[in-house]
């Protein structure tokens, strides 16, 4: 069996009244695409408590166009994108994940990893005789739930003792017919936040989604926490004694989250007009313009622009019906996305000396196969500067970073990739600079994939935990 790593996109609401629960559902995830492009599902409940799960691979317009039309009004509902890192990308480990028991009845969906994962299934399988029939985390985290719900017959307690059983990244919304848990891990790998609609509560990945469906935020889910809503709207909070081990994946900030949405406090548009500012601030560079990557280099490109004074301007011309290239599952066709994506604007850049900014460089040969065809269209230099520090350490946590022997950071220079891909020069965000961006908000960021350092303790690789200071 091949493991399952994903990055994912989640959202949860129940209403006092029934209303398109599924509907909005699928405008949330539609705002929540950019977390995953391989498969998409809703689950909801009918009036006589019967659970409905639609769920198939492909993009959220074309997964639910249809099934849309037949959804009658409900009170709950829960959806979910996915993105798989490695293995099959298949209709069974797409989520939620339904669960019908005579203990239990729900949906689940999960965004994260779970790094003891393998140990629980094995011990599952060797105890209790359990068939599995995904490769995914999810279906783990649904099997320990129906175990607690023997042993105490409460939701939100067995919920919880699955929290305290649970290690790595994990943000979760639980729906059954008359109630919506919602919890996150004690470090806070992911982000998770709850929001209002009328009388209704959600709950998402993202801030963004409430944006597009018309709710209004409320807060983010603290590490460690979990809060349950039932129909009538009341609420009940639990809260991990320990939740010391913060760690915001910090790659939320540089790539993955929306532009416009806000985490744990803080603005993903501010934070990388940050980075681009510090960018500039690190090693003053002469160019006629300032130019981003598009999508994820452009905010960091205008923070470069603004605080060196040199005018911004787009490079290339980008084709929309694209996805995201760092998310498709292998290398190879992350290759032919970026060809087709991405064309130089020669109109722009030719005789010019440019800028580039750029989120990260994980493997160089998305930078090579970019800088390449600029240079075809005749631009004088291209300084490229990276929002982010190297990438030298796998992420057990749920972001797609390679193992380490393929990241090109170990093995070589700045200068030599600089050499390799094609640049003038290049120059990554300094490290201390980037973690400043949380500090200034009180975050504190997982930077394992950059120092090694994780939050906690993690099988199969390096087992550091961050420093004090």
């Amino acid at each position: 069996m091949r493991k399952i790593n994903e990055e994912c996109g989640i959202f949860g609401i129940i209403s006092p009244e029934p209303l398109q629960a599924a509907g909005y559902a699928a405008s949330a995830m539609l705002a929540l695409q950019h977390r995953g492009q391989e498969g998409a599902g809703i689950a909801t409940f009918y009036s006589d408590d019967t659970l409905i799960c639609h769920k198939n691979v492909g993009l959220v317009n074309d997964v639910f166009r249809d099934f849309l039309r037949h959804v009658p009004c409900t009170n709950v509902a829960v959806g979910h994108v996915r993105y798989s890192t490695t293995g099959n990308n298949t209709v069974e480990n797409t989520q939620p994940i339904e669960t019908v028991h005579s203990r239990l009845t729900c949906a689940l969906a999960h965004n994260g990893n779970i790094t003891n994962a393998a140990e629980l299934r094995g011990q599952m399988v060797n105890r209790g005789g359990k068939v599995f029939h995904t490769t995914n985390d999810t279906e783990i985290i649904n099997m320990l739930l129906i175990d607690e719900m023997i042993k105490c017959r409460n939701l939100e307690q067995a919920t919880f003792n699955v929290m305290n059983i649970l290690e790595g990244a994990f943000s979760l919304v639980i729906a059954t017919p008359d109630k919506i848990v919602a919890a996150r891990d004690k470090c806070g790998f992911r982000p998770l936040c709850m929001g209002k609609l009328g009388k209704a509560t959600v709950f998402a990945s993202e801030s963004c989604a409430f944006d597009c469906i018309g709710a209004d935020f409320v807060r983010d889910i603290e590490p460690g926490e979990l809060i349950s809503i039932d129909r009538s709207g009341k609420e009940k909070i639990l809260k991990q004694k320990d939740t010391s081990c913060r760690g915001l994946c910090v790659f939320e900030m540089i790539y993955i989250a929306r532009s416009d949405s806000f985490i744990d406090g803080l603005s993903v548009y501010n934070a990388r007009l940050e980075m681009g500012r510090m960018l500039a601030r690190q090693k003053p560079t002469k160019a006629d313009f300032v130019c981003g990557v598009p999508d994820s280099g452009l905010d960091a490109a205008l923070g470069y622009s603004l605080e060196s004074g040199i005018p911004f301007a787009p490079a290339f011309v980008k084709n929309r019906y694209m996805g995201r290239s760092f998310i498709e599952p292998s290398q190879q066709v992350r290759e032919r996305t970026v060809n087709a994506k991405l064309n130089p604007l020669r109109a722009q850049i030719e005789g010019k000396s440019i800028i580039l900014v750029d989120d990260s460089i994980v493997r160089g040969t998305t930078s090579e196969r970019m800088i390449k065809p600029l240079r075809d269209m005749g631009v004088k230099e291209v300084h490229l500067r990276i929002s982010s520090p190297p990438f030298k350490h796998p992420c057990y946590f749920g972001t797609d970073i390679d193992s380490a022997e393929n990241l090109i950071a170990n093995h070589m220079t700045v200068d030599e990739i600089c050499q390799k891909i094609g640049a003038d020069s290049l120059e990554y965000l300094d490290m201390d600079n980037l973690t400043e961006i949380g500090a200034k908000k009180g975050i504190k960021f997982c930077t394992g994939c950059f120092t090694g350092k994780y939050p906690i303790e993690v099988s199969g690789g390096d087992k550091h935990k961050f420093d004090d200071n």
